[in-house]
């Protein structure tokens, strides 16, 4: 791979279905931390096995379960939004229903919102290309603002995160689009920061590029031009996906996550990420070697003293029930990150997921 893009929710729900229903409604090494507390929040995203409504409620219903926070990683509804639907028309038909949903099952929500394409950095958000729009406009940095304090004063997260894998944009995407991502990023954090209460802001970082494995041969990056470009940064959000990078889970290095900081004393959170379950491209991997990536993030997580860890996905993709996918698209890549296969039987992973999850959270 030249680079690496994140997994994204661009995987369409039932939405009008779903805000329905629910309105109504010892594999690995051996336990790192077990008996201690632990100061990470764990959970995952509302991504389903695949596009049936069936399959989406009982993924959630599963991972609520065994989580302790719950995160949306949402592409903004530019279509929508152009089309005349206002931000919180929108928020509250496709998004509060999850949220209530979360709420109920004692969650602690975090948003990230995607400004480009999360599958291909390179791009701009696909509607946006289809209709010969561009976040460089004034206008739909407008929108984009209006979309995110929306989803501030509606959603109440704890955390929200105005940009993806920024450091990836800029390596990838032409400047103009970097520069608006800046611009636009930078000007929502102002209009959030006026709210009370509000949630702390951060835009995620790509940590695998960061130490510079993807695009710049092994050679440390770190990601202050990040922290520059978006001073209101008040968390270190990471995105990873080492499997792409490391041949072994325990090559990852301890430092992994803290480094990244560069002495800065800022909550870390680890926004998306995981290690696949079988082959994928050139990676060859398995069932424990997922599960014993699990165990060296407890590790890495431990040593940051993290506040949030989340995994996109809670199950395997089964992407033939999916829309088709555009040519090329590296969504097939991320299709066995899950803990779970697409009928929710158990990987060895769980179990060691499980076995995190059974520490005591840390009382704050």
């Amino acid at each position: 791979m030249r680079s690496h893009r994140s997994l994204l929710g661009r995987i369409a729900l039932p939405a009008l279905a779903l805000s329905l229903l629910l309105s109504c409604g010892g594999h690995g090494t051996e336990p790192n931390g077990a008996g201690l507390a632990r100061t990470f929040r764990m959970g995952f995203s509302n991504v389903p096995p695949d596009s049936t409504l069936a399959s989406a409620l009982a993924s959630l219903d599963a991972w609520t379960r065994r989580a302790d926070a719950g995160i949306f990683h949402i592409s903004v509804p530019y279509r929508a939004l152009l089309s005349g639907i206002s931000a919180t028309a929108f928020i509250d038909s496709v998004h509060m229903p999850v949220v209530n949903y979360y709420r109920a099952r004692g969650l602690s929500i975090v948003v990230t919102v995607d400004v480009t394409n999360g599958l291909d950095r390179s791009a701009e958000d696909p509607d946006l290309v289809a209709m010969g729009r561009s976040i460089t406009e004034a206008p739909v940095q407008q929108l984009y603002r209006d979309y995110v304090k929306a989803l501030a004063q509606r959603i109440q997260p704890a955390y929200l995160g105005l940009a993806a894998e920024t450091n990836l944009i800029r390596a990838a995407a032409p400047s103009a689009v970097y520069a608006a991502v800046v611009q636009m990023a930078n000007a929502a954090a102002t209009d959030v920061r006026a709210l009370s209460p509000r949630p702390l802001l951060y835009v995620s970082v790509q940590a695998d590029e960061g130490w510079g494995r993807l695009l710049h041969n092994n050679v440390y990056q770190g990601v202050e031009t990040d922290f520059h470009d978006f001073p209101f940064t008040e968390a270190l959000a990471l995105s990873s996906y080492p499997y792409f990078v490391f041949a072994d889970p325990n090559d990852i290095p301890l430092d992994y996550y803290t480094r990244l900081a560069n002495g800065r004393s800022l909550p870390v959170l680890v926004v998306e990420g995981g290690w696949t379950s079988g082959a994928v491209g050139s990676v060859q991997s398995s069932a424990a070697m997922q599960a014993r990536y699990l165990r060296r993030q407890e590790q890495l997580l431990d040593a940051a003293k993290a506040v949030a860890v989340f995994q996109l996905t809670y199950a395997d993709l089964d992407l033939s029930q999916y829309p088709p996918q555009p040519a090329g698209s590296i969504l097939p890549l991320f299709a066995q990150l899950g803990l779970v296969t697409t009928k929710l039987a158990p990987k060895p992973a769980l179990l060691t997921y499980d076995s995190i999850f059974a520490r005591p959270l840390a009382q704050k």
